[in-house]
Formats: structure tokens, C-alpha cells, sequence
């Protein structure tokens, strides 16, 4: 009984004691033991040794005439009664009517029925009686996978045990021990994929693993059964996590569409989604568990890094947006734009403290809201027609006119000065004082393909401030990152702190996120640099990191886009499209090489 120890226990110091019900009964969920554990029941009740002078047993032997009559189903003091599809009165009535008769080879009669919560009313009420005082020489065994619909009467005959679902390592394990007995080649993380496939059923389990030998001819590999499960590659997972982290939407609209193309799953893509940010969220509530055993899955380690990138209110928001979205892939025309758009929720909805550099892209210019130019009389007079000013011609265009009390967007540019007459309408009237037009600075927009190289400038208008400790860290960390003495949470540490200072024996380290300020990380953080002759205890403090082998990192990759960008703009020929054809750069298009 593999992962039921609770029940087995219990079954064992009974039997040893012979200290037995008169009823059992069994529940959980299909594939995780109830039959089984009623034929080791029956066994263990008549087993009569190998040397044929045994008795009631923990351990039943296997070997004698009735344990053997047992495993064939041809043990006549044993009945198994399939009630969901003998649920009438009679069927239990004509199993009761042997009750009265002892055991003709056995020391117990044994009436197993399966599924006990399919038989009717009458049914249950005709077996009362019987289940309540049976024969000493009788014992019941019921199964069910649904006991909330067995009668409180028959619940309250029997001694109940809840055979539990079987978690994903246990499957693992008794998997390899069996395939190893059988011989035959398996890899391990084809073995995970089929434990997560059978969701805490071993029948399933062993199920799927009949069929993924078969398909894979005899072996089995990860690839055929990703592909006989049609799951997804949490490859691709990973990468969907880390963008949605980073405010990457380019990146999860590219992989979304990867997805299609390849035929994968978007409901399987979102449960394994599930599980991940799962184990991101249980890393960042216990950080303890970063770095714990694992049973070898590498994908531990990537699951600990995005932990790290993630805050954990966007972890739990991102969750429930999986969860809550597999629901409505059924409802949208096409599963894989559901997906899309599950995805993009979390770019429009993220916490307010959180800022990504999506947004930084987006706002190319600092704004600031400026009402438009309102005509202040001298003094009470009517309305009068004014004329549009006049402007230079070489100046840039006017903003289209607006509607009264609108407010146009402007950026910090020289303001026009706009000369405007007025001229009174004829009228019997007196003439009016003339007005006043007050001075409105104008936005020029810019060329759509202006604003990706706006953003790259504006970027590099800031540049880290250099400085002694942030030059010898970045020298360091990279030569620890070349080596790769560090990785998962230790490398995130390195790369995101900031050097504040260094003493003889004792540097201190700064980063913004508690979720890298980790016991672990930090122990190999310092093995690494006693590796490169730095025998030092690191110091880490939470507070605003200025500059940081990321940042200086980020920072050469935009000045690297920069020059690109520029080398294109200046070409002549991409100048001359742009001037006779009307050609435009599509942003997001240009890649250094």
C-alpha cells in the first residue's frame, strides 16, 4: 500500500492484536487503493501459512491456497459485489441470504461491495440489520469514492478510514522502483510529467505509464510523453512568468503565439502556470524552503529565481488570474486569444508600487496637463469674432482645435508667441476694448517611429554615477557569473545589490527586495568570493539601490540600442525611403547584433 501509511498502520496493529470490526469501510478517490486494501484485508484474515498452520496475520504470507484464491478472485468465502451495477434490493438480498452459512475454506466470509453509495434506498435498508450484529465468521468491506452519500445509519456501523490522494513524489518514487524491477529506461523528468498527469491516482499513474511505454517503443523519454500528454514545456512557462515579471507584453503576446503554432495546450499552460506561481508564492511566505531538498527537479531552481523577481502581491495576483481564467477559455472564440488576454490582465491591473519598464517606454516625454488658451476681456462686453492668429509658416504645425474646457498634453518645449487682432462685427453697437490672447505652448507630435528612440535617449540621460565600490563589485560579480560559482537566488543577489562599503573582514550590501535577503544565498554568495580570495562576512541592508551590476548591466544593453537605432537613422538609404516614400521604422524592430 504505497502512500496510505496512516491506513496501513492502523490495519496492522488491529490484526495483530485481534482486536477486529465487524465493518470497514473505505474511501478516497479512484486509483488510490480501496480494492486492493480489502483483498490484503481478506488475506490477512484467512491466510493459512506456508506451512498451512498459520492465523490471523499482519503479514499475510502469499503463498498458501487461500492467499493465492484470493489474488485469482477464486476464493469462494470472498465476494466482491460491484453495487454500481447490482444497486437493486434483490442483488443484496440474494449477497445476504450466504450470510448464514460459515466459511467453507476460510476462517472468515468476507462480502466486499464496491461503490457502496450507488445502491438505493431499499438496498441500504435491507442490509442493516445484518451490517449492525453479523455473524462472528463475517466481516463487510465497503468502498466508496463519494461517503457523504452513504446513509449516517451505515456510517455509523463501520470503522472508516480515508485513503488519501498520493502526492506527486510518492507517485515519482514507486514509479522508478517499478520500472526499474521491470527494466526499463526511463528519464526522470518523463517520470514527473506522468506523477503530475495522474493527480494523486496510482492506477492512473501506471495507467499512463503502460501507454507512454508504448509510444515511446519500449522507453520512455520526455519528449514522446510531453507529447502523448500534451503538455506544456515549462519552458515556455518560465519564460511567460519572467516576462509578465519584467512588463515584457512583447514577450507574452510572441510566446503566446509560439504556443498556437506548436498546438500546445492554453488550459495546460495555465494549470502548469498554476503550479509554478504556487511554488514562487510558498518560496517568498517561507524563504526557509529556498534551497530545500527537492528530489532533483531542476526546474526548483528557476522556480526560486522568478520568486526573487516577482513581488508577492503580483505572485498572488498573476494565480488567481490563472485560475479564474481556464474558465473563460470556453467562452471566448478562440482559446488561445483567451490566453493572451489572461495574461495581458496582469500588465493592466499590476499594483500600484509596482513599476515596469513597459510604462517607462510608453511615457516618452514627461507630461503635464495645461488648459487651452481662453480669451480674458479687458472688461463686461459681448462676445466678439477673433481671428486666427498668425504664425509663422516654417513653425510647426497647430494642435487640432478643441472642444471648450479641454486640456492638451504638452511637453517642455519653447512656447509660441501668437499675435492675434481683433476685429469687432458690424453692429449698431458701440465697439468693444480689445482683447487679450494669452501665449499657448504647442506639442509637435512626434513620428511613431521617433518614440522607441525617445525612450532609449531619455534612458541614457540618467547614467549611473560612477564610483570606486560600484566599478570593483560590477568587476566582481561578473567574474563570479563567468565562473559560475553562483546561480539561481545566490546569482539575483549579486547582480541586484549595491556595494555601500568594505572593511577588512566584513562588506555590506544593500538591495531593495527582502525576498533576496536569504541566509542561503548570502552563505554562497561568500563562498564564491573566498573562492576568488576575498575571505569576507557580507552585511545586507533593505534600501534604494543606485547602482548595481544590473543596473550597469541595463544600462550598456540600452546604450547598445541607442547606437544601433542611431546607426540606421543616419543611414542615407533608410533616409532617402523615409523622405520619397514615406517610409516608417517599426518600433520595437530594431536589435543590436
Amino acid at each position: 500500500m504505497v502512500g496510505q501509511e496512516h491506513v496501513v498502520q492502523a490495519l496492522e496493529n488491529a490484526l495483530t492484536s485481534q482486536r477486529l470490526h465487524h465493518a470497514y469501510l473505505f474511501t478516497g478517490t479512484r486509483g488510490v487503493g480501496k480494492t486492493t486494501v480489502s483483498r490484503i484485508l481478506a488475506k490477512s484474515l484467512n491466510c493459512q501459512g506456508p506451512d498451512g498452520q498459520g492465523g490471523i496475520t499482519a503479514t499475510p504470507c502469499g503463498i498458501c491456497q487461500a492467499c493465492r484464491d484470493i489474488d485469482s478472485g477464486r476464493f469462494v468465502d470472498y465476494t466482491e459485489l460491484d453495487a454500481a451495477s447490482n444497486r437493486g434490493v434483490d442483488e443484496v438480498q440474494a449477497l445476504l441470504e450466504q450470510a448464514v452459512y460459515k466459511p467453507v475454506q476460510g476462517r472468515f466470509k468476507v462480502f466486499m461491495i464496491d461503490e457502496v453509495h450507488m445502491l438505493t434506498g431499499h438496498a441500504f435498508n435491507a442490509m442493516l440489520k445484518t451490517l449492525e450484529e453479523p455473524p462472528e465468521y463475517l466481516k463487510f468491506v465497503l468502498a466508496t469514492t463519494d461517503p457523504q452519500k452513504v446513509p449516517v445509519t451505515v456510517l455509523s456501523r463501520c470503522l472508516q478510514f480515508n485513503l488519501r490522494p498520493m502526492a506527486p513524489e510518492t507517485v515519482l518514487e514507486h514509479l522508478t522502483r517499478v520500472l526499474q524491477t521491470e527494466s526499463v529506461p526511463a528519464e526522470p523528468q518523463a517520470l514527473r510529467l506522468i506523477a503530475r498527469a495522474a493527480r494523486g491516482s496510482m492506477r492512473d499513474a501506471l495507467s499512463l505509464t503502460d501507454q507512454a511505454i508504448a509510444f515511446g517503443n519500449g522507453e520512455l523519454q520526455e519528449s514522446g510523453v510531453r507529447h502523448m500528454l500534451g503538455s506544456v514545456d515549462r519552458g515556455h512557462v518560465f519564460r511567460l512568468i519572467e516576462a509578465l515579471a519584467q512588463g515584457d507584453g512583447k514577450t507574452v503576446v510572441e510566446t503566446a503565439e509560439g504556443l498556437r503554432r506548436d498546438g500546445l495546450s492554453a488550459a495546460s499552460t495555465l494549470e502548469e502556470m498554476t503550479a509554478v506561481l504556487q511554488g514562487m508564492a510558498v518560496l517568498q511566505a517561507v524563504p526557509s524552503r529556498v534551497g530545500a531538498d527537492t528530489g532533483g527537479d531542476p526546474e526548483a531552481a528557476e522556480t526560486a529565481r522568478l520568486a526573487a523577481l516577482m513581488p508577492a502581491d503580483e505572485t498572488q495576483l498573476l494565480y488567481s488570474l490563472c485560475l479564474h481564467g481556464r474558465t473563460e477559455l470556453g467562452l471566448a472564440p478562440d482559446e488561445y486569444a483567451a490566453l493572451t488576454m489572461v495574461l495581458l490582465r496582469l500588465l493592466a491591473f499590476k499594483p500600484s508600487g509596482a513599476a515596469t519598464e513597459e510604462k517607462k517606454t510608453l511615457n516618452e516625454a514627461p507630461r503635464r496637463e495645461v488648459p487651452l488658451a481662453r480669451v480674458a476681456p479687458a472688461e463686461a462686453a459681448p462676445p466678439v469674432a477673433v481671428a486666427p492668429p498668425s504664425v509663422d509658416p516654417a513653425a510647426a504645425p497647430l494642435a487640432p482645435a478643441a472642444r471648450p474646457g479641454h486640456r492638451l498634453p504638452v511637453v517642455d518645449a519653447p512656447a509660441l508667441n501668437v499675435a492675434a487682432s481683433a476685429r469687432p462685427v458690424a453692429t449698431d453697437e458701440p465697439e468693444p476694448a480689445p482683447t487679450k490672447v494669452m501665449a499657448v505652448p504647442v506639442r509637435v507630435q512626434p513620428p511613431a517611429g521617433a518614440r522607441e528612440g525617445e525612450s532609449m535617449a531619455s534612458a541614457a540621460s540618467h547614467p549611473i554615477p560612477p564610483s570606486e565600490e560600484g566599478d570593483f563589485w560590477y568587476a566582481t560579480v561578473t567574474q563570479m557569473v563567468a565562473a559560475e560559482s553562483i546561480a539561481a537566488l545566490a546569482r539575483e543577489l549579486a547582480l541586484q545589490s549595491q556595494l555601500v562599503a568594505r572593511d577588512v573582514d566584513q562588506w555590506l550590501l544593500r538591495v531593495e527586495r527582502e525576498s533576496l535577503n536569504q541566509s542561503g544565498s548570502r552563505d554562497k554568495v561568500q563562498a564564491a568570493l573566498a573562492a576568488l580570495g576575498h575571505d569576507v562576512k557580507i552585511a545586507i541592508e533593505i534600501g534604494s539601490v543606485v547602482d548595481s551590476p544590473a543596473r550597469r548591466n541595463k544600462q550598456a544593453a540600452e546604450e547598445r540600442q541607442r547606437v544601433a537605432e542611431e546607426a540606421i537613422r543616419n543611414d542615407p538609404d533608410v533616409q532617402s525611403m523615409m523622405r520619397d516614400w514615406d517610409a516608417r521604422i517599426v518600433p520595437g524592430t530594431l536589435r543590436p547584433v
